[in-house]
């Protein structure tokens, strides 16, 4: 999460300059041998000996800062297997043969910014990840044990520092689906930071050995930078979430918090999006600070849930510390025009400064509560959701080592977890939950509404700059 004060973005704006997009700054990407498609690798085929139910993926994000570069370094997937009590166990790294990034002014927490930097196809056959530090993206197959075989090369995302990744069905000849990336910014936005950067979104197929294929003409430029995107359950949207809408430094002016594109049968986006809204409007009479929109989900009739941390002052400048206020949920529905229609909004996620980092997001099985994680309060509040209205249910579903709300100075990132990606299990057993500041992962059980504290594993993950994690 974006915490910091504005020195900060003049630092951030001064070390980027440095970076290039060049070929510099990207790994070569040797020749892999991709898996024979003829292989049957149905799940009557998994192997019965195995002692593993599922598996949990998260990624490094790199292996350590490049000086003068938002370079982290080689990036890497570490492989869990899960048994059936929940536990992991390590099952090896994988490299995607990219780099990690960081675009978050340095201090390892949530270094992108975003959600979705790791995802995977509905099948559990595919694992997706961002490179930031590359401009890249990896299209991983996930074996019979769990482990992962690169499949073709990474492709180039064709703007600066991918952060967020989706993927839609499709029945087409020799293709499984659509997977869209949004990128941060692009090189004339670059040095500005994060109240400047204008991303886009970019299209690729991907193909029934697991290859990435660029769809033609498919790339939008976008007047916001993203933090996450999502298909909507039917494959008719793709949805765009934005950490700087209303921004005063945004050259675009844009105050849309979330966009809508409508997706063609060919896989490209609209033109222009179809619709767009936000939470808070810039100069509101209540004083509220805007929404950095990071996690969200389409469930249900194109119900788009959103978690918003309040971190851009009313007026529209950078945050820092004292002028952060508590998170939210804002919810939308997406009509058949693509327009947003508001359901509940600005649910707050805690009270006098106790749930100021709501940023990610997941639900329940049964899709009647999802669970939104705050980062720097290193907790995990719990929702109700019904056709699109929420509730608040319980601030402390779960918690960790956080900074409360009574301390904001800056020693906040010193003394917290820094809980940010989840992902629930595809039965609704268990959630995953990344500690960002610490290089672990919490296990709970998932109980209906409320969660079980099962156990941690921690020892192969960094302590900083971790980014995505995936569960099956």
């Amino acid at each position: 999460m974006k915490t910091s004060k504005l020195p900060l973005f003049i630092i951030l704006a001064t070390s980027l300059i440095l970076a290039s997009c060049d070929s510099d700054d990207v790994v070569d990407v040797p020749d892999v041998v991709e898996t024979d498609p003829t292989a049957d690798d149905t799940d009557d085929d998994q192997d019965t000996n195995s002692p593993f139910v599922g598996a949990v993926y998260a990624m490094t994000n790199g292996d350590g800062q490049i000086a003068g570069t938002n370079v982290q370094g080689p990036n890497t997937i570490i492989a869990y297997g899960r048994d059936e009590n929940g536990a992991l166990t390590p099952i090896g790294p994988f490299a995607t043969n990219g780099n990690g990034g960081d675009y978050d002014g340095g201090e390892g927490l949530d270094p992108l910014i975003s959600a979705y930097a790791l995802t995977k196809t509905d099948d559990n056959e595919n694992l997706l990840a961002v490179n930031a530090g590359s401009n890249t993206i990896t299209s991983f197959n996930i074996q019979d044990d769990y482990s992962l075989e690169i499949a073709g090369t990474p492709q180039q995302t064709g703007a600066i520092g991918p952060n967020s990744i989706a993927f839609s069905a499709r029945e087409i000849d020799g293709v499984k689906g659509i997977v869209y990336v949004s990128n941060i910014t692009r090189p004339e936005f670059l040095s500005g930071g994060e109240p400047m950067h204008q991303g886009t979104v970019t299209g690729f197929w991907l193909l029934n050995d697991g290859s990435l294929d660029p769809i033609s003409d498919s790339t939008r430029e976008l007047e916001v930078r993203p933090s996450a995107i999502q298909f909507s359950p039917d494959g008719n949207w793709l949805v765009v979430t934005s950490i700087n809408s209303g921004a005063a430094a945004l050259g675009s002016g844009s105050e849309d918090e979330v966009t809508v594109y409508n997706v063609g049968d060919n896989g490209v986006l609209s033109t222009i999006p179809w619709g767009a809204a936000t939470s808070t409007l810039r100069g509101n009479t209540e004083g509220r600070n805007l929404p950095s929109a990071i996690g969200f989900q389409i469930v249900g009739d194109n119900y788009v849930v959103v978690t918003e941390a309040r971190e851009f002052q009313p007026d529209g400048m950078p945050p820092a510390f004292p002028a952060l206020q508590d998170g939210s949920v804002s919810t939308w529905q997406i009509q058949s025009d693509g327009s947003l229609t508001p359901i509940s909004l600005d649910v707050a996620s805690g009270e006098n400064n106790t749930g100021r980092t709501a940023c990610w997001l997941d639900f329940t099985a049964d899709g009647n509560t999802f669970f939104v994680s705050n980062a720097i309060e290193a907790g995990l509040a719990s929702y109700s959701f019904n056709n699109g209205v929420v509730e608040l249910i319980n601030q402390t579903a779960a918690q960790g080592q956080g900074t409360g709300g009574a301390d904001n100075g800056p020693d906040a990132f010193a003394v917290t977890e820094g809980w940010i990606d989840m992902w629930i299990t595809d039965d609704g057993a268990y959630l995953y939950q990344l500690f960002g500041l610490d290089g672990t992962i919490g296990i709970y059980r998932v109980n209906g509404q409320s969660l079980e504290f099962v156990g941690e594993e921690s020892g192969n993950l960094p302590d900083t700059n971790t980014q995505g994690i995936v569960a099956i």
